[in-house]
């Protein structure tokens, strides 16, 4: 059972990345898929979570209205969209799978922003 974070890099202020989260060992479908972040410093913190029929529910003030969750169940995989990014968004991001008290966490995918 893994679950893996991708698509992490460096981008400008005011950038965009996309992350991904796949699974290997489960079906991502069956499970409410959430994505939280550690900044350097700092305790970790939710960003947002989807459920399995494509709620969304927003975790964070701060990325209100520049960060969209989705998840294509097809493909086995969630995605975080990110815009605007800002150099407060540095953090490492985890995408976790949660079903009935049953949660995985993947390794996590470095987002650094340069202002």
């Amino acid at each position: 059972v893994q679950l893996q974070a991708s698509g992490g890099g460096l981008a400008q202020s005011g950038g965009s990345l996309r992350l991904s989260c796949a699974a290997s060992g489960f079906t991502l479908g069956d499970y409410a898929i959430g994505w939280f972040r550690r900044a350097p410093g700092k305790e970790r913190e939710g960003v947002l979570c989807i459920s399995r029929s494509g709620e969304r529910m927003d975790l964070s003030e701060a990325v209100k209205g520049r960060f969209t969750i989705s998840r294509d169940n097809a493909k086995g995989t969630v995605y975080l969209q990110m815009n605007s990014l800002r150099p407060d968004d540095t953090a490492v991001y985890y995408c976790n799978a949660a079903l009935r008290g049953t949660n995985y966490w993947g390794k996590g995918t470095l987002v650094t922003v340069s202002s």
